[in-house]
């Protein structure tokens, strides 16, 4: 039984990765026995790793065909940014307030970081520095709910972060947005933390927006 559930949270971050990065593209239909092969695995932990995925909103079931990668609409991008916006600006202004010495130090060190553009390899990596560096302020407001609230949604919306990163080289720009929101947190101005934040969270959305508009991201799907 150990053995099985291995299996299957393997097959469930394989294909997960590969929806994220795009390798499976939205509408793409996937079948169990041509997944299995492909990641080397049986076809039950694929199959339940599946089950998992549409309960996340990444594949939908098709009957008497298998699932489907779920397309990228620009309602999604809309749905999501705007309780980003409710959520992290709050979270931003209130880091201010309450983060102790040591959490500013330890958001501080984690600013610096950047993607190499064209690299799909070094966007997952920047991805999970991202995640921790914006739950890192998340977790310095001293709100643990809605840090862990903040965490969810950032992970949901990894994959619309990824068709960012490859609109264009952003990668000193994100910098400069991270380390002007450092700034804002050690002189701890709680409103001028808010609004970089909002700033940067408007910024994202229109670089997604483009790539979903554009039809520059990996097999993006337009649905308005």
């Amino acid at each position: 039984m150990d053995s099985q559930r291995t299996y299957s949270e393997r097959a469930y971050d394989a294909l997960k990765k590969a929806i994220i990065a795009g390798t499976l593209r939205p509408g793409e239909l996937l079948r169990e026995r041509e997944l299995a092969e492909r990641y080397g695995l049986g076809r039950t932990p694929v199959r339940e790793a599946l089950h998992t995925l549409q309960q996340d909103g990444l594949v939908e079931a098709v009957p008497r065909a298998g699932y489907i990668v779920s397309a990228i609409t620009t309602r999604d991008v809309n749905e999501l940014f705007q309780l980003r916006l409710i959520l992290e600006t709050a979270a931003a202004e209130l880091a201010a307030q309450n983060a102790t010495r040591e959490q500013l130090e330890q958001i501080k060190q984690s600013a610096d970081f950047r993607y190499v553009y064209g690299e799909s390899d070094s966007y997952a990596e920047f991805l999970t520095r991202n995640t921790e560096f914006h739950h890192g302020v998340a977790m310095a407001s001293g709100n643990e709910r809605l840090a862990e609230i903040l965490l969810r949604l950032l992970e949901d919306l990894e994959r619309l972060f990824n068709l960012e990163l490859d609109v264009r080289d952003s990668a000193e720009e994100m910098v400069a947005e991270h380390v002007d929101l450092v700034s804002a947190l050690l002189e701890r101005d709680s409103q001028k933390a808010r609004q970089i934040m909002a700033d940067q969270i408007r910024s994202s959305e229109q670089r997604v927006l483009e790539a979903i508009v554009g039809h520059t991201g990996p097999g993006v799907t337009l649905e308005l």
